[in-house]
């Protein structure tokens, strides 16, 4: 590590401040926009097709980038990455937030998707590079790990509150103060740190892991919603699968490759990031399926809806904070596998909510799967980081936060397939509703509350108590599908990260820029 000022104990923990804003600031806006979707559709009027690049341009952006960044970010300087990425995701959040029209919108979210991609993975190899004694790396990565986890919480409540009395760009402009208070903090605290030995660039990795990661990516996120038949999933998850095998073999054959993909040869590396897309995976898919729950189901408003949701991002954060101290008690494989089967309890549990539940009992599965998916989160960011050299913490920290990404399309795809799926083949349409509206309701639970609106008091009524019941069924099977995927999921990650130690030791680079002491 070269640093441009001595990281006194005040700068350290100024520094894990610091980045714990930046992450909040990223989960934040991952989460406003669906909030402010039906808004933006009402007064900008965009096709169907625009509103899916709308929503999802971010994401294929920031997937994408990440590994290139958390490389770059090694060889300019984290910080700087960081100082840079933070004023481009101001810029850019003015941009969006006032976008006149559907085009501009999608340039403007794919630039949010470049600046973010710059932000991720230089927090947590700052992180990585500050605190060098193990426990205390712990400690913080956990505490950063309770951010990101609280910040996917308040997003929605923030949003309901902002929608309430504002526009839909209005929950892009939060971005503009906290972009402030990153630069100026972040020029005054941070300290300055990158590999002393970055070697080139390799100008060919690039489009491949970009090509590898999207590809991949937009063939799961077609598959949701699409169907598992369209051509473009195959096309799609084919080109992705090439571009990964030609990249993987080139970086076995690179002095200084972009990823060191023999680092998944260590089993406390790839144990980790294998559990890091399976607690996304779970996240995601709990999270959608009670968005439209709580606003669909239960008629209530974004802002109760995201107040709804919130104590299973104070749990989470809570398990992160104290995840540290747990580590040196239970061990790594243990505490992993512990936090995957609450999260499959709370999935089983979740799976007891019918139509007209009361909120206390919600409270209970929130809690236990926040816990769960806090424990894991925490521990297996930790453990990534610290099983690489500190020379190379921006691009293991791009490995994790590639693998939270394809987790959470992966989640949203099989789970939300799967949720769609039961909905649309179990809905018995009640006798008397047209063709077309029968269509349109058969289609989704929001079709279903829409044209149930617009038909004749009883037989509405009727149209909709049957696709809440069916929603509801079709999200009990769903959900017992996650909670068994989360035990297979824990025990494979008990084997997986067995021996690898509570306190895990210094990984350096030999003479040839090779890990000399990898962890088992």
């Amino acid at each position: 590590m070269t640093s441009t000022t001595p990281v006194t104990a005040g700068k350290k923990w100024g520094t894990l401040v610091i980045s714990c804003l930046a992450m909040l600031l990223l989960a934040l806006d991952m989460t406003v926009l669906h909030m402010a979707t039906p808004r933006l559709v009402e007064d900008m009027t965009p096709s169907a097709t625009q509103l899916l690049w709308i929503l999802d341009a971010y994401g294929f952006a920031l997937a994408g980038l990440l590994i290139t960044f958390g490389n770059i970010g090694d060889r300019i300087g984290r910080k700087k990455l960081l100082l840079i990425g933070t004023v481009a995701f101001g810029a850019a959040s003015a941009v969006t937030a006032y976008a006149p029209t559907p085009e501009l919108l999608i340039a403007a979210r794919a630039l949010l998707g470049v600046a973010g991609a710059t932000i991720m993975p230089s927090t947590l190899s700052i992180i990585r590079n500050v605190f060098t004694d193990p426990k205390e790396r712990t400690s913080a990565v956990g505490i950063w790990s309770s951010v990101s986890a609280l910040g996917f919480a308040i997003g929605p409540v923030a949003g309901g509150a902002l929608l309430a009395h504002f526009w839909w760009g209005s929950v892009f402009l939060i971005n503009v103060p906290i972009t402030i208070a990153l630069v100026i903090g972040g020029a005054l605290v941070l300290p300055e740190s990158r590999n002393p030995r970055p070697g080139r660039l390799d100008i060919v990795s690039v489009p491949l892991s970009i090509v590898g990661v999207i590809s991949i990516v937009y063939a799961i996120k077609v598959a949701a919603h699409d169907g598992i038949a369209d051509p473009a999933v195959w096309i799609s998850a084919a080109l992705g699968l090439i571009a990964f095998v030609v990249f993987v073999r080139r970086q076995t054959k690179l002095s200084e490759p972009l990823i060191d993909v023999r680092l998944f040869k260590v089993r406390a590396f790839s144990g980790a990031v294998g559990a890091n897309v399976a607690i996304i995976f779970g996240m995601l898919s709990i999270s959608v399926a009670f968005a439209q729950y709580f606003q669909l189901v239960r008629g209530w408003s974004p802002l109760i809806a995201g107040l709804a949701g919130l104590p299973g991002g104070i749990g989470a954060a809570i398990a992160g904070g104290f995840a540290g101290a747990l580590v040196m008690a239970l061990g790594r494989a243990k505490m992993v596998a512990l936090g995957l089967a609450l999260t499959s309890i709370g999935f089983f549990l979740y799976g007891l909510i019918d139509v007209d539940t009361s909120y206390g009992f919600m409270l209970i599965p929130m809690a236990i799967a926040g816990l769960g998916m806090g424990f894991t989160f925490a521990v297996t960011n930790d453990t990534i980081i610290a099983s690489v050299p500190r020379e190379r913490a921006g691009a293991a920290s791009a490995i994790s936060e590639t693998a939270t990404e394809v987790g959470g399309a992966l989640g949203i795809a099989i789970l939300g397939s799967i949720l769609g799926g039961l909905y649309t083949g179990n809905l018995i349409i009640p006798s008397g509703v047209p063709a077309d509206a029968a269509t349109v309701a058969g289609e989704s639970l929001g079709g279903a509350v829409h044209v149930a609106s617009l038909l004749p008091t009883s037989i509405g009524a009727q149209l909709l108590e049957a696709a809440q019941r069916t929603y509801v069924d079709s999200m009990h099977s769903t959900l017992m599908v996650g909670g068994i995927t989360m035990i297979v999921l824990a025990l494979a990650c008990l084997w997986a990260l067995r021996g690898t130690p509570k306190e895990i030791p210094e990984v350096i680079l030999d003479d040839t820029g090779h890990v000399e002491q990898p962890v088992h």
